[in-house]
C-alpha cells in the first residue's frame, strides 16, 4: 500500500483542526474554510481579500503558521482576528477600506520543508514571512481583457506571450507579476515558488469563466523568482505540479523550475538589416544556410559550452569569412535532455538557459545582424515529450495532446503529438512563433517534421489511426495550422520565411495559400538529398548503373521552391559524417566529397550544409564536444575548408548560380547522357543573360580532350575546380583558358575541347 502524501496528510490533520473554527461563523464561511485550508478552494477571490458581507465589510487573508496579523487600513494598523489554527484571518468593519491594502505578519516563523511535489527549485532560500509587510494579493482586479480570452478561444491570439505565463505588470499603482495559466480541467491552481515555500495553499488563482485561465497577480514580486504552478484535477483530485508552458526563463539544467521575467535591457542595432530584409528578394538572392548546435559548434578547453556573447565573438566572424549568409540554429527553445539536441522542448518561449539570458541571446542576433548574416530558428511544433513536469497531460487530462494515443502519440520518437483541432493549442503554437519572430528579430523558422503533422497514419501501421471525417489519412487540423501560421509570419514579419523539413511528396507545399498551398517559402528536398548520397556511396566502377539518381531531379525540382540540404541528420545514428560515406582510399574520398560538395553549391536551389561538412569531419556529430578543428593541421581538412571558402563566395558572386534557382530558365543540359563516363554537364542562367558552364566527373579517370557544346563564342575561363592543388586537389585543369571552336555539338553552335579533371567539378565562365 502506498504511503500517504502530502496533501493526504493534510486532509487528515485540517479536518483535526475543524474544531478550532470559530463558532459563530456561518455555515458558507465554514465550508470555505475548510476547503480553503485542504487547498480545494475553486474560488478563492470570492472568500479572501474585500468582501462587503450584509452591512459589514470584511478581509480575509489565508498565512499559514503566521501567529499574528495586522492590516493597515488608512494611517494606522488593526490586528486581524484568527479564525481558523491553521492561519486563516479576519477583519470586520462597518468603513469600506481602500485597497489595496497591505498586511503585517507579527512574530512569523518560516514554514516547516516544502511538499515533496514541489520538485527542482524547492531549495530555493527564503521564507513566506521573511517580508513581514506586503500588499494582499487578493485585493487586485483581474488584468486579462475579455478581447484576449476570446482571441485565446478562437486560435487567433498571435501575441498568447504577452496574456499567459508571469508578466511583469502594473495594478493600482503597485509593480509586481501577473500569472495566468490554461488549466480548464483544474478544481484549483496554484502558483508556487521560494516566495511561498512551494506551499499550493498559500496564492491559489482565480478561475476567468469558462475561458479555462486562471489568474493571479502576485504585487512586489521581483524578477528572476523561480515559479512552477500546483494544479488539482477536477476528477481524480490529483495534484500535479507544472513548469509554465509559457514561461519566458527557465533555471539551468536539470532544474525545471520557470524564472519571472528581467526587463529586456538590449538597445537593438539592427534597424538597417530589419528594413532592408521587408524588401529582399529571397527568391533571387544567394541563400546558403550554415547549420549548427550552439553547444557543440567549439568548447573552451575545460568543456565548457559557449555563452551566446562567446559564440558571436567566435562564429559571426567566421561565417563572414566562409561567405555564408545565413544561420540556422538547432532548437534553443528550452529543454531538459542534452542529447535530445533541442526536438524534445519543454520551454516554447524561452531560449535555453545553457548558453545564457535571453538578452544575450538578443545580442547573438544583433551582432549576426549588423554583420549582414540571417538568423533561422529551428522549430518543433509537431511533438512534445512526455515529462511530467511539462506539458504532457498538463491539468490532470490530455490537454495539449490528443487523449487517444493513436492521435496523440508519436511511436518512433516516444513523445505526444499536439492537438491542432484544439482553439487554445494554436494559440499557444502560433504565439511561440510569433515570440521567436517579434522578441528575437528572427529571420525564419525551419518548422521540424511536417511530414508527421500532415498525414495520420505516419509511421503506423494499418490498425494504428483514425482516418479523418472523410476518411483519408490528411490531418485536416494539422493542415490548417500550418496554413495559418504562414499567414501569420508571412502578414505580420515582412521578409521573414518559413522553411518545411517534408520528406513526401506532399503538393505545393511552398506555394501560397490562396493558391491552395501550405504557404512555406522553401521546403527541404529531401529526395535529392537521398539520391545523390547513395549515388555518391557507390564506387565509381558502378556509378555508370546509377546515373538516373543524379538526374531525376531535374524531373521536380521546380515545383517547389527548394533548399538543397546536407544537414546534421545525415551524421548521425550510425550514418558516419559526409567523408565516411565517400568511398575508395584516403585521396578519393576527399575528392568525392570536394565534388559533391560542388555539385550541391551549382545545382538549383538554396543551400544548407550542417557545421563540420565544411572541414570534412571526419566521425559522426557528437552533442558532448566540438567539432573537430584539430584536422585542420591536416593539408586534405584544411583544403576542404578552403574550397568551400571560394565556392560560397562564388555563389554569391555569379548571378548565374543563384538567381533562376527555382525557375526551369536557369538551368539546361548540356550532356546528361554521359553515364559510360559518369560524367554530367549543364548551364546555369542569370536574369540578365550571364551564364556558368558546370562539368562533373564522378570517376577518378581524367577526361582529355572532353568535348562540350557552349551558348556562345569567345574564350572561357576556369571559375573554379575542386581538383585544385588549393583545396588538396592534383591540379588537373584547363590553365589559362578555353577558346571555343566553331565545331556544333550536343545541338550548341559553338563547343569546347576541355579537360576533366578526376573526381572533380569545374565551373567555366565566358572571360570577361
Amino acid at each position: 500500500m502506498p504511503k500517504p502524501g502530502f496533501w493526504h496528510i493534510l486532509d487528515i490533520f485540517t479536518c483535526c483542526h475543524d474544531a478550532y473554527m470559530k463558532p459563530t461563523l456561518s455555515p458558507k464561511v465554514n465550508a470555505s474554510l475548510k476547503s480553503l485550508v485542504r487547498a480545494r478552494h475553486p474560488d478563492p477571490f470570492a472568500f479572501l481579500g474585500l468582501h462587503q458581507e450584509n452591512d459589514d465589510w470584511c478581509i480575509r487573508t489565508f498565512l499559514p503558521h503566521a501567529p499574528k496579523v495586522e492590516v493597515q487600513l488608512g494611517d494606522s494598523w488593526q490586528l486581524m482576528e484568527k479564525i481558523h489554527a491553521d492561519g486563516v484571518f479576519q477583519w470586520r468593519g462597518k468603513t469600506q477600506p481602500v485597497t489595496p491594502y497591505r498586511l503585517r505578519v507579527l512574530e512569523g516563523n518560516p514554514l516547516p520543508n516544502p511538499p515533496p511535489q514541489a520538485g527542482e527549485g524547492a531549495n530555493e532560500k527564503g521564507a513566506c514571512f521573511d517580508k513581514r509587510e506586503f500588499f494582499d494579493p487578493y485585493a487586485f482586479p483581474s488584468l486579462i481583457s475579455e478581447t484576449e480570452l476570446h482571441l485565446f478561444g478562437e486560435g487567433r491570439l498571435h501575441q498568447g506571450y504577452r496574456t499567459l505565463g508571469a508578466q511583469a505588470a502594473e495594478c493600482m499603482g503597485v509593480k509586481g507579476m501577473r500569472f495566468a495559466v490554461w488549466a480548464p480541467n483544474a478544481e484549483r491552481v496554484s502558483v508556487v515558488g521560494g516566495f511561498n515555500q512551494w506551499d499550493g495553499r498559500i496564492n491559489p488563482m482565480r478561475s476567468l469563466d469558462s475561458s479555462g485561465i486562471w489568474e493571479l497577480f502576485l504585487p512586489e514580486l521581483p524578477p528572476d523568482s523561480l515559479y512552477k504552478y500546483e494544479i488539482r484535477n477536477r476528477q481524480g483530485g490529483r495534484i500535479v505540479v507544472k513548469t509554465d508552458p509559457y514561461g519566458q526563463a527557465f533555471e539551468l539544467r536539470p532544474g525545471t523550475a520557470a524564472r519571472t521575467p528581467t526587463p529586456t535591457c538590449h538597445q537593438w542595432q539592427d534597424q538597417d538589416w530589419m528594413s532592408s530584409r521587408k524588401q529582399m528578394d529571397w527568391l533571387h538572392a544567394p541563400f546558403n544556410i550554415y547549420e549548427i548546435h550552439p553547444g557543440s559548434w567549439k568548447r573552451h578547453p575545460d568543456n565548457r559550452t559557449y555563452t551566446w556573447k562567446e559564440l558571436a565573438d567566435h562564429l559571426v566572424p567566421y561565417i563572414q569569412e566562409m561567405a555564408y549568409t545565413h544561420i540556422e540554429l538547432m532548437p534553443v527553445t528550452e529543454h531538459p535532455l542534452d542529447e535530445s539536441w533541442g526536438y524534445q522542448a519543454t520551454g516554447y518561449f524561452a531560449p535555453t538557459s545553457r548558453f545564457g539570458t535571453p538578452d544575450e541571446f538578443r545580442y547573438f542576433v544583433d551582432t549576426c545582424h549588423r554583420a549582414g548574416i540571417g538568423v533561422i530558428l529551428d522549430w518543433v511544433p509537431a511533438h512534445f515529450p512526455q515529462d511530467d513536469w511539462a506539458l504532457a497531460r498538463f491539468d490532470g487530462t490530455a490537454l495539449y495532446e490528443h487523449e487517444d494515443p493513436r492521435l496523440g502519440f508519436h511511436q518512433d520518437w516516444g513523445t505526444h503529438i499536439f492537438n491542432y483541432g484544439r482553439h487554445e493549442v494554436q494559440s499557444f503554437l502560433l504565439s511561440s512563433a510569433h515570440f521567436w519572430l517579434n522578441e528575437f528579430h528572427l529571420d525564419g523558422l525551419r518548422v521540424d517534421a511536417v511530414a508527421s503533422m500532415l498525414y495520420l497514419d505516419y509511421s503506423r501501421k494499418a490498425d494504428e489511426w483514425i482516418p479523418n471525417k472523410f476518411g483519408g489519412r490528411e490531418n485536416l487540423d494539422a493542415i490548417e495550422f500550418l496554413r495559418s501560421l504562414n499567414i501569420m509570419v508571412h502578414d505580420e514579419f515582412p521578409g521573414a520565411l518559413t522553411f518545411a523539413e517534408e520528406s513526401t511528396a506532399w503538393p505545393m507545399v511552398s506555394r501560397p495559400v490562396y493558391l491552395g498551398g501550405l504557404g512555406f517559402s522553401m521546403k527541404w528536398n529531401m529526395g535529392w538529398m537521398n539520391d545523390t548520397l547513395r549515388y555518391i556511396e557507390n564506387d565509381p566502377v558502378h556509378r555508370r548503373y546509377h546515373h538516373g539518381e543524379l538526374t531525376f531531379s531535374q524531373l521536380y525540382a521546380y515545383s517547389e521552391n527548394f533548399v538543397l540540404p546536407f544537414s546534421h541528420d545525415e551524421v548521425v545514428h550510425g550514418k558516419g559524417s559526409l567523408l565516411d560515406k565517400m568511398p575508395g582510399d584516403a585521396w578519393q574520398k576527399f575528392a568525392n566529397l570536394r565534388t559533391l560538395i560542388t555539385y550541391q553549391m551549382s545545382h538549383p536551389g538554396k543551400k544548407l550544409n550542417f557545421m563540420g561538412n565544411e572541414i570534412a569531419q571526419g566521425r559522426e556529430w557528437r552533442v558532448g564536444g566540438e567539432l573537430d578543428w584539430g584536422l585542420l593541421e591536416i593539408d586534405w581538412h584544411k583544403g576542404m575548408q578552403t574550397m568551400c571558402r571560394d565556392l560560397n563566395r562564388l555563389y554569391r558572386s555569379l548571378p548565374a548560380l543563384h538567381q533562376q534557382d527555382f525557375s526551369p530558365s536557369g538551368f539546361a543540359w548540356v550532356d546528361c547522357h554521359d553515364a559510360d563516363q559518369s560524367a554530367l554537364s549543364f548551364l546555369r542562367w542569370g536574369n540578365d543573360g550571364s551564364h556558368a558552364i558546370v562539368l562533373l566527373n564522378f570517376t577518378p579517370v581524367p577526361r582529355t580532350g572532353y568535348r562540350i557544346g557552349v551558348p556562345q563564342a569567345g574564350s572561357y575561363q576556369e571559375a573554379f575546380n575542386s581538383d585544385s592543388a588549393f583545396y588538396g586537389g592534383g591540379n588537373c585543369g584547363n590553365g589559362v583558358g578555353l577558346q571555343s571552336e566553331n565545331q556544333p555539338w550536343m545541338g550548341f553552335e559553338q563547343s569546347l575541347v576541355i579537360t576533366l579533371p578526376p573526381l572533380a567539378g569545374i565551373i567555366l565562365i565566358p572571360k570577361g
